[in-house]
């Protein structure tokens, strides 16, 4: 190959409209009242990419970006001062602890464990994770009296709603929890509403929320309708079109027979691209509002989908990949936060 050939156009193309970003973070901090809103912008942003949201969302005014792992933080302090990154799976070895330090990025620290290890490191700032029932990640509110937490230098005391996309008495007990622990913990800021969270209304804001599907498209709850739009839209290509005749099956195992003359086009998209095999049957692809049904199952890389709708298509024209996350009926089995997170690398890059 000669090195100065360009490398073609993809097939596959994933637009994140910035302004609809960049609106959606103003309404979660205006809707979280006198706290501020951070972003959750760990898995590359929910699949949208870190280079292309981190930046938007700084912007826009965010100033705390929560990701999961340490391998996450370089990519966002390539756009934030490290110092406003929190790592929610906290300092699991010294390596951690000498990365932390070394970049800047703060722990939250889930157990005596890592307080202990945190501050045989030489302590310093962290956050701390309080477990008030979720009963993931967090110490106990009966190990908040152990001398080692008290050593440490606490910036934002948290905890984790489990049922926040619920109305349920549980976000209540857990909010008053969270108070009980701020009461024998010293902190700085408080911190426990995600994007559902928020929602709940302001007796859940505390000082800081953590946002992260409402932020890229998701309403998780009825009261954030008419304040969240739309980030991602996903298209891919016409490979192929092809005449079936009475009789012809399609795809892996013939699970569809056309039982009259059809005409089909060949998509590029499949399940490596995170369109799973559980949204291919009863779904249809869209051209201009038109839908266009999926035959058979989504291969790896390719569905078929139903022309009847749009005679005028024909290879390299583009098909719209349902991907609202807002919109239910486009989830089938999948919940919205498996929609994004599952995007491939293909559409990612493109």
């Amino acid at each position: 190959m000669h090195p100065d050939t360009p490398q073609p156009p993809p097939s596959l193309r994933l637009t994140v409209d910035t302004d609809a970003l960049a609106a959606n973070w103003r309404a979660l901090d205006a809707l979280s009242g006198a706290a501020s809103a951070g972003a959750a912008v760990k898995a590359d942003a929910y699949g949208l990419g870190v280079d292309t949201c981190v930046p938007v969302l700084r912007d826009a005014g965010c100033e705390t970006f929560f990701v999961a792992h340490w391998s996450e933080v370089a990519g966002v302090a390539a756009h934030v001062p490290a110092d406003r990154i929190a790592v929610l799976h906290g300092v699991l070895s010294e390596a951690d602890c000498a990365y932390a330090r070394s970049i800047g990025a703060v722990p939250v620290i889930n157990s005596l464990d890592q307080a202990r290890l945190w501050q045989a490191s030489g302590g310093g700032r962290c956050h701390l994770m309080v477990d008030t029932g979720i009963n993931r990640l967090g110490i106990s509110l009966g190990e908040s009296g152990d001398p080692v937490i008290g050593g440490l230098a606490i910036d934002i005391l948290m905890s984790h709603l489990a049922s926040a996309d619920e109305t349920t008495a549980m976000n209540r007990m857990q909010a008053e929890l969270l108070r009980e622990a701020a009461d024998s913990i010293a902190h700085q800021r408080l911190s426990l509403a995600n994007s559902a969270g928020i929602a709940l209304g302001e007796a859940f804001a505390f000082d800081v929320t953590r946002p992260g599907l409402a932020l890229y498209g998701g309403v998780p709850r009825a009261e954030l309708e008419g304040h969240i739009r739309q980030v991602a839209r996903v298209e891919a290509q016409i490979i192929q079109c092809r005449q079936l005749a009475p009789g012809d099956a399609v795809g892996y195992n013939g699970t569809f027979i056309a039982n009259t003359p059809m005409r089909v086009g060949t998509v590029s998209i499949g399940y490596a691209d995170g369109f799973l095999r559980s949204r291919g049957p009863g779904n249809a692809l869209l051209h201009q509002g038109r839908p266009l049904p999926i035959l058979g199952k989504v291969s790896m890389d390719m569905v078929v989908t139903d022309l009847a709708a749009a005679p005028d298509l024909g290879p390299g024209d583009w098909i719209e990949v349902p991907w609202n996350i807002a919109d239910a009926a486009q989830q089938n089995t999948l919940s919205p936060y498996e929609m994004l997170t599952v995007l491939g690398r293909r559409l990612r890059g493109a």
